[in-house]
């Protein structure tokens, strides 16, 4: 089973999910779609999802807590990473994107093995059901431009600037390969 909790950040409230072996869900819970994603969540791990309390929440919870402060950079948290081959290498990929840093949808496509396959890694990027810790959030047009971002630009905007305020890329650009 997946069980849920929900944790109080600066930009909501999120729904936190996690079976037995780590974090599975991190999602805000005012989003149009996360009825849409709890419906994938139980279809992917085939089990039911119900509120309740796992061992990885408090973990979780302070470790927000870190990032919104700027005091922390990586969380260390075990994930749990569900979907197709596809949406698995472009959601492992999100993960060597480093905090402060940012990279495009084509700059993914290529790190992914194929460059036409921009429209396919923003989708993917998309349905990422691990916000924050899975950062989609890094990614953005080859322009420098916000696009989509599930929990809406302005959280976007808001992680990003945070990120930059507290690293080593005090301006933009700052792409992962410069």
């Amino acid at each position: 089973m997946v069980l849920t909790s929900q944790i109080e950040t600066p930009l909501g409230i999120l729904l936190a999910g996690a079976v037995s072996e780590g974090i599975c869900l991190l999602e805000f819970t005012e989003k149009e779609r996360i009825e849409m994603q709890l419906a994938r969540l139980e279809k992917a791990f085939d089990c039911k999802i119900i509120p309740g309390e796992s061992p990885f929440f408090s973990v979780l919870e302070l470790q927000l807590k870190e990032y919104f402060e700027g005091k922390r950079k990586e969380f260390t948290l075990p994930l749990v990473i569900q979907g197709s081959e596809f949406q698995e290498k472009v959601w492992n990929a999100l993960l060597t994107v480093p905090y402060g840093k940012i990279n495009s949808y084509e700059s993914q496509a290529i790190f992914v093995g194929d460059i036409k396959s921009i429209r396919a890694v923003a989708k993917a990027n998309g349905e990422n059901r691990i916000a924050i810790l899975v950062p989609c959030h890094r990614i953005i047009g080859k322009n420098g431009s916000l696009t989509g971002y599930g929990g809406g630009l302005w959280r976007k905007q808001f992680l990003l600037d945070l990120e930059r305020r507290n690293s080593d890329a005090p301006t933009l650009p700052f792409f992962q390969d410069e």
